[in-house]
């Protein structure tokens, strides 16, 4: 008893009672706006939902025509990208929701069984058979020349004028993010040389993007909220 006590004070003390902190600190992540991502370091980032193909079931030719392309679509780069692959249980839990409303509504009988049957085999076969949903994305980076480091002037005039210091954070922004739009439509454009469609993720995709990546099991359990209905504290 006389050494459980002082193991007890050591340990409020390492605690101190504060909360602990928020994982947000730890990402590199500033935030997620007009659907760019803008990181700490003020650079951006824009994502690419890219569609696939079965290079197998193609022809010699044409499996010839995609590495062509390939290639030339690697040598248009001008800066390196992320291709990114996500791999997840497939969840067909709207589809299936649908299929319930359609038996409830449904006034033969027959069908309305026929229904019920299929519901119950899509939700076993998914569930046996652990089908695993892919989706491709190719991260685009911009790094402005103009993201180095401030010196104690600039940061001082920061702090003597706010309201300037916004504005011009404000033109900032808006310049590159009109610069990482020029990178993507060429990358756009030399996935589209290979047959491959692509879609720029918008800032609800993006949130759903991340949220996924580092809250996978929660995922599964917590579908999260559209952007409107999210309350962000400060």
């Amino acid at each position: 008893m006389a050494q459980a006590k002082p193991q007890l004070m050591q340990s409020k003390k390492l605690a101190g009672g504060k909360p602990s902190s928020s994982t947000q600190q730890f990402l590199d992540v500033a935030e997620i706006r007009e659907d760019v991502v803008v990181m700490k370091d003020g650079t951006m980032r824009a994502v690419l939902l890219v569609s696939s193909l079965n290079f197998s079931l193609k022809s010699e030719d044409e499996q010839e025509a995609i590495i062509q392309g390939y290639v030339s679509f690697l040598n248009s780069l001008e800066s390196p990208v992320q291709i990114q692959i996500q791999s997840r249980k497939l969840n067909v839990d709207d589809y299936l929701n649908r299929l319930k409303e359609q038996e409830k509504t449904q006034t033969n009988e027959l069908l309305r069984t026929q229904i019920a049957d299929y519901r119950q085999f899509v939700k076993e076969l998914v569930d046996l058979g652990e089908i695993m949903q892919k989706k491709f994305f190719i991260v685009v980076p911009y790094n402005p020349a103009s993201s180095k480091r401030k010196g104690f002037f600039a940061r001082l005039s920061e702090v003597l004028t706010p309201l300037v210091s916004a504005r011009l954070r404000e033109e900032q922004f808006r310049q590159r993010k009109k610069d990482i739009l020029v990178k993507v439509d060429s990358i756009r454009a030399g996935l589209n040389s290979m047959g491959l469609t692509s879609v720029m993720l918008d800032t609800q995709g993006l949130i759903e993007l991340y949220y996924t990546a580092f809250n996978p099991q929660s995922m599964e359990r917590q579908k999260l909220e559209k952007m409107d209905a999210l309350r962000v504290e400060a």
